[in-house]
Formats: C-alpha cells, sequence, structure tokens
C-alpha cells in the first residue's frame, strides 16, 4: 500500500474509480436496451461492438493499472515484467474511442469518400505516433511492494500522447460541425437531431480536451508516481464520453425509427382487389355492408396521420 508521501496518488485513483462505478451502475439499463435491440447475438451491429469494447477495455485498463497500486507483494523484477501492462491498454482505449469518433464523423458526413480517406489517414498516423511516445522510455515504479510506469527525464515523452488525442479529437469534430451546420432536415420529429448531435460532439470535446490537458500537465510538471495516478482519470473521461456518444446514438435511432400509423377509411365501390402503395404502416377499414353489385356510393378517403 502506498506510504503517507503518495496520499494524493491514492486519492485520485480512488476518486476516478468511484466516478467509473457510478457511471457504470447508472448505464446498465442502456447497455441492456442495446443488446435487447440487436438482431442476433451473432450479428452485433458496429455499434454493439464498439460499446462492448470500449466498456469493458476501459474496465480491464482500471483494474490493472490500480491492482499494480494497490498491491504490496511486488518486487523490481516482478514489476518490471507487469509495469508495461497499462501503458498499453491506456492506448487500446484510446484507439476504440477515436474508432468511434471516427465512425461517428464518417456517418454525419453521409459516408463521403474524402471524408473516409481523411479520417482513416489521421487515425493512422495519431495511433502510430501515440504507440512511440506513451511507451517510450517507460522504466518500472517499485515502492512498498506496489508497481507503476514512469517517464521522467530528458527523454520525456508521455505527454505528447495526449497532444495526438486531442489533434484527432479536433479533426474529428470539426468535420462533423461543419456537416451538422448545413444538414438540411426535412422531417419535423428529427429537426432536433442535428442540434443534439453538435452538443453531444462539442460536450465529448470539451471534457476529453481538458482531461487531455490535465493529464499534460502532471507529465511535465509531476513526480513520476502522480503522472499514473492522474491518467487514471483520463481512463475514467474516454470511458464514460465514448459510451455515452454511443448510447446516445442508439437512443435517437430507436425515436427516429418509430413508425407513423396512417388509418386509411374508405367505402369500397365494388368487391375487386384494390392496391394501395403507402411508405409507412397503414391499416384499411371498410364496412362490408358498403358491397353492393347494383348500389354504388361515391367513394370517399380519409387520411389520419398519428405522430
Amino acid at each position: 500500500m502506498p506510504g503517507p508521501n503518495t496520499q494524493s496518488d491514492t486519492y485520485f485513483r480512488i476518486v476516478s474509480l468511484s466516478i467509473a462505478l457510478y457511471d457504470y451502475i447508472l448505464t446498465l439499463p442502456a447497455e441492456w436496451r442495446l443488446y435487447r435491440s440487436q438482431s442476433s447475438i451473432t450479428r452485433l451491429s458496429i455499434a454493439c461492438i464498439l460499446f462492448i469494447l470500449i466498456r469493458y477495455t476501459s474496465i480491464l485498463t482500471l483494474f490493472i493499472s490500480n491492482y499494480g497500486w494497490f498491491a504490496t507483494s511486488f518486487t523490481h523484477e516482478s514489476c518490471s515484467r507487469f509495469y508495461m501492462v497499462a501503458p498499453v491498454l491506456k492506448v487500446g482505449q484510446t484507439m476504440i474511442s477515436q474508432v468511434i469518433l471516427g465512425v461517428r464523423t464518417v456517418n454525419i458526413a453521409r459516408r463521403r469518400s474524402w471524408v473516409k480517406w481523411v479520417m482513416i489517414t489521421v487515425f493512422t498516423i495519431t495511433t502510430a505516433l501515440e504507440w512511440f511516445t506513451n511507451l517510450f522510455h517507460r522504466y518500472p515504479l517499485t515502492s512498498n511492494g506496489n508497481c507503476s510506469a514512469g517517464n521522467s527525464g530528458p527523454h520525456l515523452s508521455a505527454w505528447s500522447f495526449h497532444l495526438l488525442a486531442m489533434i484527432y479529437d479536433l479533426v474529428a469534430m470539426t468535420i462533423s460541425t461543419a456537416f451538422l451546420l448545413n444538414m438540411d432536415i426535412r422531417d419535423k420529429r428529427l429537426s432536433q437531431l442535428p442540434q443534439i448531435m453538435f452538443y453531444d460532439g462539442l460536450g465529448y470535446f470539451a471534457v476529453l480536451t481538458a482531461a487531455n490537458i490535465v493529464n499534460m500537465i502532471f507529465y511535465l510538471r509531476s513526480r513520476p508516481a502522480l503522472q499514473s495516478s492522474a491518467s487514471n482519470l483520463g481512463f475514467t473521461v474516454v470511458w464514460i464520453m465514448s459510451q455515452r456518444i454511443l448510447i446516445h446514438l442508439r437512443e435517437l435511432a430507436a425515436e427516429s425509427n418509430t413508425p407513423d400509423s396512417i388509418v386509411i377509411s374508405r367505402n369500397l365501390d365494388s368487391s375487386r382487389a384494390v392496391q394501395v402503395h403507402v411508405e409507412q404502416t397503414f391499416s384499411v377499414e371498410y364496412d362490408p355492408r358498403e358491397l353492393k353489385r347494383d348500389h354504388l356510393r361515391k367513394p370517399s378517403l380519409s387520411w389520419d396521420s398519428r405522430s
């Protein structure tokens, strides 16, 4: 267990774990609804797959990082085999989060080819640099039997990992915002969709940018042990904001896919089959007593659209 001189490091971790646990419990109903909306367990949607990946990769990242910190039995030798696991999972979690943001951006842009290739190119470059900057010149830290990863001295590079993450987020946010501001929604039920998605993206960008700036400051100014503890706050924020985007998109999709019920009522002038083509759900009602061979009434058609 960490000593008294590292109580602030422990507080950082406890606060991060508490927030993560609270949000996990809070989003369990949304998780269940997402699973129930899938057509088959073998045919999961991309959104569902990404939700599972970000949710449980984040849990694993937090568990590994805090297991090393709160453990009391690590030696320098055993720590040297363990300390890199959390930094590797950190990059993995960030990559999943960036894929979620990239897919969202491409879909908002209606899958324009140039947008897709821009996001793929930026993703490839930033993730390659993120792997290098976050893993370069890491070394094991052991104190009172715990284990974490440090980065300091002339080869300090982990701070630039967060700068790269902000650059990717900025590119995705800029492209998606440009398309949202120019989106023309004719369906009144979906008229608020661009605004909702805009504020979702803006909230994601603002919170993630704040968390990345805080982590950059800690990596540049604080002692190595506190760097690792502050990263837990980043793990939690990335997890919460990424899965919130997926949950909100799923809820918006569920609302927009609710079919209208349109009732068509008319007096039929013969017993011949009547073919009606409507692009929404409808039901036909008629009075069989009006079906007379010799006496024909003037047909009337009434539409009742109920949203």
